[in-house]
């Protein structure tokens, strides 16, 4: 009879001591807002491209150049001379301005003032840094970035929104 009474008591802490079953998830991520947000990117960028090239088509003093980045470009001066074009960590001086597509001034050259930049050691966006590497010293160029080779979907929370391709 004790054995019987102290298997009895004994059998709730053996019950009790077992390892708790793992639960399944609730609510399963089915990845949609990823797929909406890429579709939504690339109609953005296909409007841009668009737009871009209309404004290339109306431009019959300047002949643009797509740079293998995605951005377009077309020099206003160019060296004749094969000069070296700013690597990682040279130290160039420029000036530049930005507008928009329709050719409003967002930021004038006088308010963005005499930049110095080492090559890929500063934050500048992305077009701007890329763009700046394919110039000789002394040359100018026209460069018309789609937005997401600008200030992207944050703009520059002053005068640029969201989306914004810009020259």
């Amino acid at each position: 009879m004790k054995n019987i009474i102290t298997s009895i008591l004994l059998l709730p802490i053996f019950i009790n001591c077992s390892k708790p079953a793992a639960r399944k998830p609730i609510s399963k991520n089915s990845g949609t807002f990823i797929k909406e947000s890429v579709t939504r990117n690339l109609e953005l960028k296909k409007k841009e491209e668009v737009l871009i090239k209309n404004i290339i088509e109306k431009d019959t003093i300047n002949k643009y150049i797509q740079s293998g980045s995605g951005f377009w470009y077309s020099y206003v001066a160019k060296d004749s001379l094969t000069k070296p074009k700013p690597i990682f960590g040279d130290v160039v001086n420029f000036d530049y301005n930005l507008k928009k597509l329709d050719g409003n001034t967002i930021y004038s050259k006088k308010e963005l003032s005499n930049q110095t930049y080492a090559i890929d050691k500063e934050v500048y966006f992305y077009g701007l840094r890329e763009g700046i590497k394919l110039l000789q010293e002394g040359e100018i160029a026209v460069f018309i970035f789609p937005s997401q080779f600008a200030y992207g979907y944050y703009g520059d929370e002053k005068k640029i929104g969201s989306n914004v391709p810009l020259i």
